[in-house]
């Protein structure tokens, strides 16, 4: 099993969440995160004086999945939260060893 972790524009996220159910894949978590990547942050101007934010605020989407669908998952995402500038994200793979289900105690579903 393999968790795919994403850190996208919030704007996106709604479009990401409508094609991952498209495609079958329905649990994930989210959470609202802050962070800045290459862009560095921006910078807005406020009552005449330029300010810099340089921690943005982004959504994070963590799916836990089976190997076989990685690549199906990756593509959607990225084809649904690619705006082509600046900060659309990145994705993360990494490893889960096992997952088991509080209410009966199933593994690895």
């Amino acid at each position: 099993m393999k968790m795919v972790k994403t850190i996208l524009k919030p704007e996106r996220f709604e479009f990401v969440k409508k094609a991952l159910e498209d495609k079958g894949f329905i649990s994930m978590t989210i959470t609202e995160v802050r962070g800045r990547g290459e862009q560095k942050g921006i910078s807005l101007e406020y009552r005449g004086g330029k300010m810099t934010v340089d921690m943005l605020p982004k959504i994070q989407l963590e799916i836990v999945i089976k190997e076989k669908d990685v690549d199906a998952v990756i593509a959607t995402i990225s084809e649904s939260a690619r705006t082509g500038k600046i900060g659309d994200g990145k994705i993360f793979i990494i490893p889960v060893e096992r997952s088991i289900r509080i209410r009966t105690g199933e593994t690895d579903v």
